[in-house]
């Protein structure tokens, strides 16, 4: 992804902006995964937040594209 977006005369890379929707995106699954006990079946707690935060980054840069930023 080369692109990058001018957000009020600043240009910004988009995978800066994707990581930080991942960023509060990933927030808001792991309060839905602590509050639904989800965590008693794990043993890595700090593991299991990366892999999520990973994921999630790696589908919004795949979906980049469908969702309007353009690289």
């Amino acid at each position: 992804m080369n692109g990058e977006i001018s957000i009020l005369g600043v240009f910004m890379p988009t995978i800066l902006l994707l990581a930080v929707i991942a960023s509060v995106l990933t927030m808001l699954l792991l309060r839905f995964v602590n509050v639904s006990g989800l965590y008693r079946f794990v043993a890595y707690r700090a593991l299991v937040d990366l892999c999520l935060y990973v994921m999630v980054l790696g589908a919004l840069s795949f979906l980049a594209p469908h969702i309007g930023f353009h690289p």
